[in-house]
């Protein structure tokens, strides 16, 4: 998996559907490992997090998802900014399905209970970035918190 996705978010047009699906995974993952590396350190619970969203988002072995997310943080390291993998995101997925991702975003901002200012900030960011209002993922926010602490 690793050597056919490899070239994929640089490259030009894309041929096949298959190239096409595993350029969004990239995307998506590199998204939700630049929110678990925002406070500057990567929580197991938050790791957890990005796993399983991309389990379930993809439909992926446990494998795969690790090829994934190595190759997504080589990606991302690489960066210099995340538009260009927002604007995957933007050409490929519907509304509802850039509200999930935001969702998950959230859900990792909150895995180790703390909301750091980097986080935070980030959240803005990637919201502006996936097109999605303020008051769209605020409401988000507030539907991981109370997922999280009902009783808050």
């Amino acid at each position: 998996m690793l050597a056919r996705i490899a070239s994929l978010l640089g490259s030009g047009p894309v041929n096949d559907d298959r190239q096409e699906h595993e350029r969004i995974q990239v995307a998506t993952c590199a998204l939700l490992l630049e929110m678990a590396h925002a406070d500057k350190s990567l929580h197991e619970l938050e790791e957890q997090v990005v796993k399983d969203n991309l389990t379930e988002k993809f439909d992926l072995s446990s494998e795969s998802v690790a090829e994934l997310a190595e190759y997504a943080q080589q990606e991302r390291a690489e960066s210099v900014d995340l538009f260009r993998f927002a604007r995957v995101i933007n050409e490929h997925f519907s509304i509802d399905e850039k509200h999930e991702v935001m969702e998950a975003l959230w859900r990792i901002v909150y895995a180790d209970g703390v909301l750091d200012k980097h986080e935070d900030a980030l959240a803005r960011q990637l919201s502006s970035l996936l097109r999605i209002s303020p008051k769209k993922s605020i409401e988000l926010k507030i539907k991981v918190l109370d997922e999280i602490n009902p009783d808050r």
